[in-house]
């Protein structure tokens, strides 16, 4: 097939962002080849909403891998131009996990942290909040640090995307995590209130988008923060009020008392200092998020 781009690699393909990004590689005219975890014997893994995305029949390739197991995915990243390593280890209460900013630090007096600020995995170690999926940012957090350390060795072109809540519409079988959390006002989950006082989010479309863009583009290098807005508990409970009436959104009064961490703000001027623009807003997040969730039963 002439103009086909790629081949690349997606691991997690099963995932919230790993299924909408091989969706938007073949949307645009990639051969893709997704890695999944291999299925237990007593139960098949069903990846049909993979195989019957448009192009898929002609250009995906689905392979089981473990990360357990490094050498099983030799032969999907085999002769493949890019990788786009999206799949993690860690899969707590077999959900989704967030795609929370790995950005937690101990100082709190930042108002906005850039790419220069990292994750205090001593500190993660050490403080456990109740209900924060902490494994998982310091797995993500040494990850990161292990993979731009070895391509700095080793001369490899190696370019890390550090999203915020990850909030819109889905396409994989499970409930993400993070647009599960997003909508904790909408599903009455009280005990994620507390992570809502000020929520940086982008929309997963925009986080596709940039994975694709600083892939394609030949100038970008280190570190990059994708997240497009930001909302505090009160600014979120009125947007919800306003624009869904159909549900029982908390009142501003009842979140006086809710107390947590405010995380800062994060800066995401390396990125569009690069080209980048993003397209959607909070609006459409939502929209998509809630949408999805009727339409697979969520609400």
């Amino acid at each position: 097939m002439d103009g086909v781009k790629g081949p690349v690699c997606v691991t997690g393909g099963t995932g919230f962002i790993g299924s909408w990004l091989t969706m938007r590689l073949l949307d645009h005219g990639y051969s893709v080849r997704t890695t999944v975890r291999p299925a237990s014997s007593e139960q098949k893994k069903d990846v049909s909403f993979l195989t019957s995305l448009p192009g898929a029949s002609e250009r995906l390739q689905i392979f089981n891998a473990d990360l357990s197991d490094p050498q099983s995915f030799n032969a999907p990243i085999e002769g493949c131009t890019g990788v786009f390593h999206v799949a993690t280890p860690i899969d707590f209460e077999d959900k989704e996990p967030e795609e929370i900013v790995t950005k937690i630090a101990v100082d709190w007096e930042v108002d906005e942290m850039d790419e220069s600020f990292w994750s205090d995995v001593d500190f993660l170690k050490a403080s456990k909040p109740a209900g924060h999926p902490g494994s998982y940012i310091i797995s993500k957090t040494s990850t990161e640090r292990a993979s731009l350390e070895f391509a700095e060795k080793h001369g490899l072109d190696v370019v890390t995307l550090i999203p915020s809540f990850v909030v819109g519409p889905f396409i994989c079988p499970k409930f993400p995590f993070s647009v599960r959390m997003m909508l904790a006002m909408v599903l009455g989950d009280k005990d994620q209130y507390s992570f809502l006082l000020n929520a940086s989010l982008v929309h997963v479309d925009d986080l596709a988008r940039a994975h694709i863009f600083l892939f394609e583009c030949p100038t970008v290098k280190g570190r990059y923060i994708c997240s497009s807005d930001i909302v505090t508990i009160e600014q979120m409970s009125q947007f919800l009020s306003a624009r869904y009436p159909e549900f029982q959104i908390p009142t501003l009064d009842s979140l006086k008392e809710i107390r947590g961490y405010k995380i800062p703000s994060l800066s995401t001027k390396k990125l569009l200092d690069s080209g980048f623009k993003y397209k959607y807003g909070i609006n459409e997040m939502f929209d998509g998020a809630i949408q999805c969730c009727k339409e697979k039963g969520y609400l």
